[in-house]
């Protein structure tokens, strides 16, 4: 093969690759940015893992688990507290936007960390909920990220009490108080 057949078919899977990128939501290209930056990233840490995308709720989620669901290798990406992971996801954002020039609000997950996570500040959110309902009195969560308020506060209005953010930057944090 000679070097303008070698640039004829580069160009084609060029026009190919921007075709099937036409056909994608940008949703969809948000998760497949973000796959190829955490498949790299898996690559060059030589650790072993499927990523799953998906789209729901006007968002993007990309998964990263095991076939075998032995996670355990995978708790690295995680970190204590699932810092690491929130580290990750930015990375992630920061590679969709500057592939797209625009922002992402999608949502990493390794492991299943972010949706053990999300149980539990639903059974944090159903505590505070009972504790509002019985004594009358507002009851102030520990900070939390802005995706973690958020379950909190769907949970909340679920059980028909009110939940406002207050505080600022890392001490941002919600208060549960009856309504009206």
């Amino acid at each position: 093969m000679n070097d303008t057949d070698n640039n004829q078919e580069t160009a084609a899977e060029e026009q190919s690759g921007d075709v099937l990128e036409a056909q994608l939501s940008p949703l969809e290209e948000e998760g497949e940015i973000a796959a190829d930056y955490i498949e790299e990233l898996l690559d060059t840490a030589d650790i072993d893992g499927d990523i799953d995308i998906e789209v729901r709720d006007g968002r993007t989620y990309v998964s990263v688990v095991t076939e075998d669901g032995e996670d355990a290798e995978l708790e690295a990406l995680v970190g204590s507290k699932g810092e690491v992971l929130d580290s990750l996801q930015e990375l992630a954002r920061l590679a969709v936007l500057s592939a797209t020039e625009r922002r992402s609000r999608l949502v990493l997950d390794v492991a299943g960390y972010r949706e053990e996570r999300a149980e539990a500040l639903r059974e944090m959110a159903q505590n505070a909920v009972t504790k509002v309902q019985s004594t009358g009195d507002s009851v102030h969560l520990e900070p939390l990220s802005a995706y973690e308020r958020k379950i909190i506060h769907d949970a909340v209005a679920e059980a028909g009490l009110v939940s406002e953010s207050e505080g600022e930057g890392p001490g941002r944090h919600i208060v549960i108080s009856a309504a009206g």
